[in-house]
This record gives structure tokens, sequence and C-alpha cells, in this order.
């Protein structure tokens, strides 16, 4: 199952992205698709705070628009969501360890045990911070559009 990380939604979301044009059709196709796709919870949280950000955005995305676009997301059939499951702080720690995280960069990390303690396939990102995780497969699809 394919993952979709923080970056991918908001380019889709902000037509003022220089990637919108790509990112758009990429999730279009994730949500019109019959396979299921995923998107760790905290992606959207993310999400919300990255588009209503004023330093970030200007004009920032309504905080009513931003929550109205993650609600509009989770009524895809096929969107699976994920959360820290169990063994949670164990996968933590060994991505940490193993991709030398420090500082925000451990918010790459949870996303990363996440998506490994689901057992995704592959996860979409544009981050290429990303690439510290050798265990997880990380595609930016918008390159190859």
């Amino acid at each position: 199952m394919i993952a979709v990380d923080t970056n991918i939604l908001v380019y889709a979301h902000r037509a003022d992205s220089p990637f919108h044009a790509a990112a758009l059709p990429t999730v279009s196709r994730l949500i019109q698709s019959q396979a299921q796709w995923a998107v760790p919870w905290p992606c959207f949280h993310e999400f919300v705070g990255v588009v209503t950000h004023p330093r970030v955005y200007a004009p920032p995305t309504p905080l009513a628009t931003a929550l109205d676009a993650v609600a509009e997301w989770l009524k895809a059939p096929n969107l699976v969501m994920l959360a820290e499951a169990d063994d949670y702080w164990r996968e933590l720690c060994s991505v940490a360890t193993v991709g030398r995280i420090a500082g925000a960069k451990i918010h790459d990390a949870r996303i990363a045990a996440i998506c490994l303690q689901h057992g995704i396939s592959e996860l979409w990102s544009a981050d290429r911070d990303f690439s510290r995780f050798p265990t997880l497969k990380v595609t930016n699809p918008l390159l190859t559009q």
C-alpha cells in the first residue's frame, strides 16, 4: 500500500504551489482508484499547520478550508488512516537511531516508523530527508509525471 506524505497533500491543495499541476492529479488518481492508499494521521495535522501558516503561504488557507480539505480526503472509501500501533516506540527508536535523527527531523522519523509498522510498501514524498530511513521505500511521484 502507498502512503502519502504531507508535502504531496499541500501541493495538491495549494493552487499557488509550483508543484500543484503534478500533485493534484496524483492525489486524485489515488482517490479514484480501487486500490487502498494511506495517510499517517500526523501528516494531516502537519498539512493543516502548513497551509494555514501565514509565514508559509500569503495568504494562508483559512482554517475552515483546510479542515474541509482533510474532511474531503477522509471520505475516500479506499483511504486507510495510519496511527501509532503497540510497538511504535521501539520502531521510532530504531529509525531515529539508524537515521541519526536530531531536532525537528524526529517528525519524519515518526512518519517513517508509522509507515513501517503498517507494512507500507512505499511512501510518496517530495522530502529527501526520508532517505535517512533505508528500510522505507520513498518515491517522489511528482518526478514521474
